[in-house]
């Protein structure tokens, strides 16, 4: 029993320990009002070395991660709300009707034509990198290919029945939709009874104030909480299964660079007419918490403070479609990443896709990206719609499910960095974007979204 109890304490108290002086070393870093960026940037870096360090000496990072994960706990206590009362709230104040007709029918524009686009990257980096080459066909013991749900299924999950118990389940687009009602009662009452709606107005603007402290509360412990998550990743995973799927990983993250870098990078100089660095400099946060999280709906709060307080764009736009994009927008988990392993699982099992056959692809993944939106597990389920819809063996899934989690860190930052543009660019093309802001010094913008 002593030395089950001295192993626990080596495995898990060198963790701690490390954990304890990385803390106190953000901690100090944050009085000397060092930026938060910085200090995002500083955690996710000592989070590699701690990590490869206890994997290397075979210690667990127990004691780290689970600052991670109190982290990643915290963000998912607010999503519910936030989303439900920023929706409200950002449509409510919509003078008519036509104005949200406007802004949704831009957004859904700019997030499905962008999936598109990632598809095609998708498909045409891994046509050009072979994923599948010198891959033996096996599968997993145990491994269970998720449902696909059906068309009708996917259309009943997302209408809101029992909203509480839906906001419980954590389903958000049924509370999106339930929030959306309530705004157009509003607005069409209060166009006849301005003072019939009034207090209304007011209750939820002030929630949506009180949800915006306590987001600033909890965006405080971004550095801790990155360097808690990546230390568990790093830790997690060793060099073998790098190696053997070496190239699914080099493949995936080529096609996520260049769709972050062509694409998002080309709408923001073109249409919105920013200088990108400028851009991609200002939305790090949010591009880092995506990346250690690996959730949309935990990128939210810190996206939705990057967006109006870096970006400055207006609240209006950003508690519309940050909220919406966290539930649909998936250029990562819906374009890329199903193109990238259905060339993969062809090549594999050596079966021949047409020109045809990539078409349907990528409306496929357009079409499936709308479908999976408040289901579990996007990428798996637009993955499977687009397998099936391609004649393509599930199995193929299980193959490179050993390095998904990898891979998955750099989709989920380009679905949150995808949102951020369509942000802006359904902002600038509304007149809701403060450019002569955005071009300003961003010291008390990063500071306040750090300390508020």
């Amino acid at each position: 029993m002593q030395n089950n109890l001295f192993e626990a304490v080596k495995t898990n108290g060198v963790s701690f320990l490390i954990a304890i002086a990385v803390f106190a070393l953000l901690y100090y870093l944050a009085r000397k009002r060092v930026g938060f960026g910085t200090r995002v940037l500083i955690g996710l870096g000592l989070g590699l070395v701690v990590g490869i360090v206890l994997q290397n000496l075979d210690l667990e990072a127990k004691g780290a991660s689970t600052f991670g994960s109190i982290y990643v706990s915290l963000i998912r206590m607010l999503v519910i709300p936030l989303v439900f009362i920023l929706v409200l709230n950002s449509i409510s104040r919509l003078s008519n009707l036509e104005s949200l007709r406007t802004i949704g029918v831009k957004t859904f524009t700019w997030f499905l034509g962008t999936t598109g686009i990632a598809s095609l990257i998708g498909l045409i980096i891994a046509l050009l990198f072979n994923p599948g080459s010198g891959i033996q066909q096996t599968v997993p013991e145990g491994f269970e290919a998720r449902e696909v749900p059906t068309f009708s299924q996917v259309i009943l999950d997302l209408i809101p029945s029992n909203p509480i118990q839906q906001a419980a389940e954590g389903k958000v687009v049924p509370l999106l939709i339930f929030a959306l009602f309530l705004a157009v009662a509003i607005i069409k009452l209060g166009a006849k009874k301005p003072e019939t709606v009034r207090p209304v107005r007011e209750l939820v603007e002030s929630l949506a104030q009180v949800l915006h402290q306590v987001v600033k509360f909890v965006i405080r412990l971004t550095p801790y909480g990155v360097f808690g998550l990546i230390t568990g990743v790093a830790a997690r995973y060793g060099w073998e299964t790098l190696r053997d799927l070496g190239n699914v990983i080099v493949t995936s993250y080529v096609a996520l660079i260049l769709h972050f870098v062509l694409v998002f990078g080309g709408l923001v100089f073109f249409v919105a007419k920013v200088n990108p660095l400028r851009f991609f400099k200002k939305i790090y946060p949010t591009i880092t918490v995506a990346f250690t999280t690996r959730s949309s709906y935990a990128t939210l709060p810190v996206n939705l403070e990057v967006i109006t307080k870096r970006l400055h764009v207006s609240d209006r736009i950003a508690s519309f479609v940050a909220p919406l994009g966290a539930s649909v927008n998936f250029n990562g988990c819906g374009g890329i990443w199903p193109a990238i392993v259905a060339v993969f699982t062809a090549q594999v099992y050596g079966i021949s896709l047409s020109v045809t056959d990539y078409v349907v692809l990528v409306l496929v993944s357009i079409i499936s990206s709308i479908g999976v939106a408040g289901v579990p597990g996007p990428a798996t389920i637009s993955t499977t719609v687009v397998l099936t819809a391609l004649g393509l063996p599930l199995e193929g899934m299980a193959i490179v499910a050993g390095v998904e989690a990898l891979i998955d860190m750099g989709r989920t930052a380009v679905n949150a960095t995808g949102t951020t543009v369509t942000a802006l660019l359904v902002a600038n093309a509304e007149g809701e974007f403060d450019r002569e802001a955005f071009n300003r010094d961003d010291e008390e913008a990063d500071i306040a979204l750090g300390q508020a």
